[in-house]
C-alpha cells in the first residue's frame, strides 16, 4: 500500500502524523483470542478508527490479508524476554548512511524504508506526500538535527520485500543481537 494512501485514510498529512503513539504488541491475537509466544511470527495491522490509529496482533494462522480500513500492516516476531535488547546506531551514523543512498540513487527501496524507520524514530519529519511534475511520488521530510529537507521517492513495495529489507537495515544500524 501507497504511505499517502494510508495516510489518506486517516486524514490530512501534515505534522500531527508523527504525534500518533503506536501500541506495542499485544502479545495476544485479536482473532482467536490466543496469547503470543517468544518467538512466534505474527502480523500486526493499524486501523484508522474515529481519528485514532489502533494496532491489532494477528497470529498466522488466523490472517486474513489487512482489512479495508487499515493503514498499514507488517510481519514480525514475538521477542524473547531474555534476548538482548537491540541498540540503534547512533543518528548521525544513521543519517549519513540515508544520505548517501539518496544521492547515489542505486537502491529507492533501501532509501524508502530507511526514511520510514527515520520517521517512525524520529529522526526526521514527514512533512508532506506529494507528486512531482512526472507524476512521482514523493515524500518530504525534514531532519531538524540536519536542519535539512528531503525528497524521497515513494517505493511501492510487498510485505515480503519490506521485511527483507528491514532485516538487511536491521543488520546493518543495529546492535545487540547475539553474536
Amino acid at each position: 500500500m501507497v504511505l499517502a494512501q494510508s495516510l489518506a485514510k486517516v486524514g490530512t498529512v501534515n505534522n500531527a502524523v508523527n504525534d500518533f503513539d503506536i501500541q506495542k504488541c499485544s502479545r495476544r491475537c485479536i482473532v482467536t483470542g490466543r496469547e503470543l509466544v517468544p518467538g512466534e511470527e505474527f502480523y500486526s495491522v493499524l486501523i484508522a478508527d474515529k481519528g485514532e490509529i489502533i494496532r491489532q496482533d494477528v497470529s498466522l494462522g488466523a490472517w486474513k490479508g489487512e482489512p479495508e480500513n487499515a493503514i498499514g500492516s507488517w510481519r514480525s516476531k514475538v521477542p524473547d524476554a531474555s534476548a538482548p535488547k537491540l541498540t540503534m546506531a547512533p543518528h548521525d551514523l544513521i543519517l549519513q548512511y540515508f544520505e548517501e543512498l539518496l544521492n547515489q540513487g542505486t537502491n529507492p527501496e533501501l532509501c524508502y524504508v530507511l526514511t520510514l524507520l527515520m520517521i517512525r524514530r524520529k529522526i526526521a519529519r514527514l512533512e508532506e506526500s506529494m507528486h512531482e511534475s512526472n507524476g512521482d511520488e514523493v515524500l518530504v521530510v525534514y531532519c531538524p538535527k540536519r536542519e535539512q529537507e528531503y525528497r524521497v521517492p515513494v517505493i511501492d513495495l510487498s510485505a515480503e520485500r519490506v521485511q527483507s529489507i528491514q532485516d538487511e537495515i536491521a543488520k546493518l544500524l543495529f546492535s545487540g543481537s547475539s553474536a
